[in-house]
């Protein structure tokens, strides 16, 4: 079982009652994994949503992952923790959370690729894949060519994020991606169960 196939990344927009509909449909339609993010800042309203997510998935062998914070990861004894570049250093956070537990980095440069494989990470996020509202300030559209180059660079897993939608998911899946991480094909529908069982669909 590949955990990292279907990768729903939450929406820190939606409500706590949004959030859960979003994770339990999607969940029940078959995403693999769920990243809970926030960008807001505020700690405790964090570990709340991250804590009621994992009560969500308590019983279903899907991996929670907490976006960019240690101590909201240890907090809620989350299965693992996704960093950025700005986030505390892959090595120290592998201190923290220990070697039992998922720590996957998000790659936005060709020289951060080359340093991936020396870091005590377990996959890779490579950011963005194409353009997208929901992060402006990405650093590189890696596209299909810079993707394909990046799974012959590197012998981790990759997880593609940034602009995945219905239609260039064949493109992707035919490249050998890991796994795609997705915010509003399946956050922002109507019947979130539907849309993660359409996008597996796709994936084949």
């Amino acid at each position: 079982m590949n955990p990292y196939k279907l990768y729903l990344v939450t929406d820190d927009q939606q409500d706590l009652e949004t959030l859960k509909f979003v994770v339990k449909e999607a969940v029940a339609g078959g995403v693999t994994m769920v990243q809970v993010r926030e960008k807001h800042g505020d700690v405790r309203a964090f570990i709340e949503r991250a804590q009621a997510v994992k009560e969500i998935l308590a019983e279903t062998n899907v991996p929670l992952i907490i976006n960019d914070r240690v101590d909201v990861a240890l907090a809620v004894d989350a299965d693992g923790v996704h960093l950025g570049q700005t986030d505390m250093q892959a090595t120290t956070a592998r201190k923290l959370i220990g070697d039992d537990k998922i720590l996957g980095l998000s790659i936005e440069t060709q020289d951060q690729l080359e340093e991936a494989d020396s870091l005590p990470i377990d996959y890779i996020g490579l950011s963005a894949i194409f353009a997208t509202p929901t992060k402006t300030n990405t650093k590189t559209h890696w596209g299909i060519e810079g993707l394909n180059k990046a799974l012959s660079q590197t012998q981790l897993p990759i997880v593609g994020i940034g602009g995945i939608n219905e239609s260039n998911i064949p493109q992707l899946v035919a490249s050998g991606v890991h796994g795609l991480a997705l915010v509003s094909a399946i956050c922002h529908v109507e019947n979130p169960k539907q849309a993660a069982q359409h996008l597996l669909g796709l994936m084949g």
